[in-house]
């Protein structure tokens, strides 16, 4: 059931309709019902992987509380006969068992991703070792279809489990009530990763209708169908003629596709996020900004702050931290030091752990290499760009820009050309047909492409131009807006006749300018394929 669906429209039109109906304490099992439903009509067959991942981390999160309500309770109970030693080898040893818990629950989730998104990728790469080998033996490949939304639901258990370990978070004692946190359908198609201490309470309490805070939801959900509508699947049609003709589309048109898809992306991620949680606010749930005006970034590092924060925040909770600061992390941090010199030595955890981070980030995105080089990509760029803070250090000593408009601008651009130039990765799906088209911009001089109307011929006509164009430009006015405070609250503050035009003007836009045509059939957001 797509978002941009009539179905999906009925869907959560009469949810709202039950959700303030019904008696306030049924509220939370009227949305599990609600998200169990959308996943069984997305496809029957995968509720199985939702149904074991979230089983699985409510027994091993509820076995972990368990053992440290042992613990407590046994020193308590032998405080005065237990020496110090003892009371640590106790607790060391009730860690281990808590750890062994935690483990096993992590492959074993993990095992599911693994399976369902990487048995191809491992079949495939085996089978091209086989070739150069010379032999004639090959794998079949696996006739399994990737559940909607695994990898986010999947690492928003995780994340709820290693926090029960952590002792940030209780475990969930009702299977069913985390089982909503799992499976809370607006988050399934392409998140936030929201962690249990910041969802779990908003999802659960009983909430009055509000009319403001209800129609602040739609308003989001309204502004997030324009980005999808008008302004991501009008561009993707000329992101599609430019990226699947390679033999056409060579030289600068790689240039503009790559700019096009930079705003694709922007519009259909962003788009997808302000219909989550402007459905979660309609229902009166808090569910974390995944954005913060990200083309805006001075850095790719500032950027990967701004883009996809909860991904961001997830990976680097649960992976960086923890492989910086772990015993054989620390270890080799020390060797370093005393062979190879102090700046050497504290960097290495940095640079490994940071490594870790963008090959899983990498990996996450898809099974393919691909996205392993666009991940690495971003971890060579960010640790180039932190060795030249010295460098950049002594250039704005010499050269005071950093207050300039101007070199603002410049730092804003670089980055998005930087961020365009790493996702020709994604674009074209191929490691070498990626360098071979990305060294095209330089090989093949066609820029005439850009004022001879040649781009008249991707599929996109001069009235798509013009809506684009409306489009982006309202796309950063709003942005610019947002940085002194809410859109919203400034529209909501405007007489009654202003709102009306200004809400209603924009449902026409979506209306009369969305990308439907004929034979029109809604495209999948981007995220969903994670």
């Amino acid at each position: 059931m797509l978002f941009t669906s009539y179905a999906f429209l009925g869907f959560i039109a009469v949810l709202f309709l039950l959700y303030y109906l019904i008696p306030r304490r049924m509220q939370w099992g009227l949305l599990l019902i609600a998200s169990y439903l959308f996943y069984f009509i997305a496809g029957p067959s995968w509720l199985l992987y939702l149904l074991a991942t979230t089983m699985a981390t409510y027994l091993a999160a509820r076995r972990i509380e368990e053992v440290g309500v042992r613990q407590k309770a046994y020193i308590k109970a032998n405080r005065q006969q237990l020496s110090a030693e003892e009371k640590k080898a106790y607790k060391e040893k009730m860690k281990g068992r808590q750890r062994g818990w935690m483990l096993a629950c992590l492959l074993f989730d993990l095992g599911i991703l693994a399976v369902v998104k990487y048995t191809n990728f491992a079949i495939s790469n085996i089978n091209g070792l086989l070739r150069l080998t010379g032999s004639a033996s090959r794998l079949d490949f696996w006739d399994i279809a990737l559940p909607m939304g695994i990898s986010f639901y999947t690492f928003q258990a995780l994340g709820y489990l290693i926090d029960v370990y952590r002792g940030t978070v209780e475990a969930e004692k009702n299977p069913f009530r985390l089982a909503l946190f799992v499976s809370f359908f607006p988050q399934l198609i392409q998140g936030p990763i929201s962690r249990f201490g910041d969802l779990a309470r908003s999802l659960y309490e009983e909430h009055a209708f509000e009319a403001k805070r209800f129609c602040y939801g739609l308003q989001r959900i309204l502004w997030g169908y324009f980005k999808k509508l008008v302004i991501a699947d009008r561009i993707l049609v000329g992101v599609n003629t430019v990226i699947r003709d390679t033999e056409t589309y060579q030289g600068a048109y790689v240039f503009v596709g790559m700019l096009f898809y930079a705003l694709e992306l922007y519009a259909d991620f962003t788009g997808g996020i302000d219909i989550t949680i402007g459905i979660a606010q309609a229902l009166g749930i808090e569910v974390k900004e995944n954005f913060n005006r990200p083309y805006f970034s001075k850095s790719v590092k500032e950027y990967w702050r701004r883009w996809h924060i909860t991904m961001g925040t997830w990976f680097t909770d649960y992976i960086f931290y923890p492989i910086s600061v772990c015993k054989p992390m620390l270890k080799l941090s020390r060797a370093a030091r005393a062979r190879l010199g102090e700046n050497v030595g504290k960097r290495i955890p940095i640079y490994l752990s940071s490594f870790a981070v963008w090959l899983a980030t990498g990996i996450w995105h898809g099974a393919s290499w691909n996205f392993v080089v666009w991940g690495l990509g971003n971890w060579v760029v960010i640790m180039i760009s932190q060795e030249l803070e010295p460098l950049y250090a002594r250039f704005h000593r010499r050269f005071d820009v950093r207050g300039r408009g101007w070199y603002k601008l410049f730092q804003v651009l670089r980055t998005v050309f930087v961020m365009s130039c790493l996702r020709t990765f994604d674009c074209y799906r191929d490691v070498p047909l990626t360098f071979r088209m990305f060294g095209s911009m330089f090989t093949r001089w066609n820029w005439q492409i850009l004022w001879d109307g040649s781009l008249l011929g991707i599929g996109l006509s001069a009235v798509d131009y013009a809506v684009l164009l409306a489009g982006l430009i309202l796309l950063v006015a709003v942005s610019l807006l947002q940085r002194s405070g809410s859109v919203r609250d400034r529209i909501a503050a405007r007489p009654y006749p202003t709102r009306f035009l200004i809400w209603y003007g924009l449902f026409l836009v979506v209306l009369l300018a969305g990308a439907y045509g004929a034979g029109y059939d809604a495209s999948q957001f981007i995220y969903n394929q994670f």
